[in-house]
């Protein structure tokens, strides 16, 4: 029987086996959230109006690549307000009954998060409307000519969405949404107080270079840094180093191929395709997945993103290119053309 596949450590994507340590690393207020400061302020004082009017909050949608800590917050916004929260995800809720079956559960302020909502089915869609903006379920009773629709009241709930392809969610869901955050990748100081952080819950010994060079190599992403402080610690056990210096660290990265942007061989297998089978490119998303091996999907939530925001590669109309800091990152020149 075929092995399961390992995620690979400079992707966001969250394996089964790392969720529960992933919880125990989770912050579990606004307070102990570090980084996107102005959607912290915003949220904040949404929080805090809504406790203080003793009504539910408007409903929530996080967007931006994974491992930002778009669930975090979820379960945040429930602390906050002292509520339970009821997690979910799109391809989760296969028909409208699932859906209807978890909304009428809930209590009155009741948090109902739903990641990758805009995998949502429309079917399922149609009966989330009504509870969004009325609180009411519509269920349609019988089939053919006899099929009458009721009305089932349902207790004010809040409703938080996440998403990495918001371009993908339809209008009337995204208008039903009160607030709207996008979360940004994480400044490297940002990084490294969150690794500072992780290094105190998990009681590993880490000085404060050791923590920069963890957080430099994590692609503005908290979720590769904590788990590349995991396997830095299992380095540092392994080679018994009493603490992760800027030297441990670098040992443990170098051994696990992540180069100093935080690049695995995926990365930089992406840019070199660009590069040498598509002469800089443009070349589009589909042959360019099938080129390196991997899902369109995950060319575009996981890796792009990142390259994107770095500068490596630009979309164009035509497709995907490679920037002249890519070539430079790769080592490679481009005869006959000036950048």
């Amino acid at each position: 029987m075929d092995e399961k596949p390992k995620p690979r450590l400079a992707t966001a994507a969250v394996a089964e086996e790392e969720q529960t340590l992933d919880l125990s690393l989770r912050p579990h207020s606004l307070g102990e959230f570090i980084g996107q400061e102005r959607l912290k302020r915003v949220l904040g004082m949404s929080i805090e109006a809504a406790r203080k009017r003793a009504e539910v909050l408007d409903h929530v949608l996080f967007a931006g690549p994974p491992g930002l800590g778009k669930t975090s917050l979820a379960h945040i916004i429930a602390r906050e307000l002292g509520v339970n929260v009821r997690t979910t995800s799109g391809p989760a809720i296969e028909r409208a009954g699932d859906l209807a079956a978890i909304v009428a559960d809930l209590e009155k302020g009741d948090v109902l998060f739903i990641d990758e909502i805009h995998r949502l089915a429309r079917v399922v869609e149609e009966i989330l409307y009504p509870a969004m903006e009325d609180f009411e379920l519509n269920i349609v009773v019988g089939k053919g000519p006899s099929a009458r629709t009721m009305k089932l009241a349902v207790k004010p709930f809040t409703l938080v969405g996440a998403t990495t392809r918001s371009g993908l969610l339809s209008h009337p869901l995204r208008d039903r949404f009160g607030q709207h955050f996008h979360l940004e990748f994480y400044s490297k100081e940002d990084l490294a107080e969150i690794v500072r952080r992780s290094a105190r819950l998990l009681k590993v010994r880490l000085d404060d270079e050791g923590g920069a060079e963890i957080a430099s190599r994590s692609r503005g992403t908290p979720r590769i840094a904590n788990r590349l402080l995991r396997r830095v610690r299992d380095f540092a056990q392994v080679n018994e180093a009493p603490i992760i210096t800027r030297q441990v660290a670098l040992g443990a990265l170098e051994l696990l191929e992540i180069d100093a942007m935080g690049f695995d061989k995926m990365d930089r297998a992406i840019l070199a395709t660009i590069i040498d089978k598509y002469d800089g490119g443009p070349v589009g998303v589909e042959s360019l997945a099938a080129s390196v091996g991997e899902e369109r999907d995950t060319i575009e939530e996981v890796y792009e993103p990142y390259l994107m925001q770095e500068g490596f590669i630009a979309r164009t109309q035509r497709g995907r290119i490679a920037t002249p800091r890519a070539y430079s990152h790769l080592g490679r020149t481009r005869a006959g053309t000036l950048f």
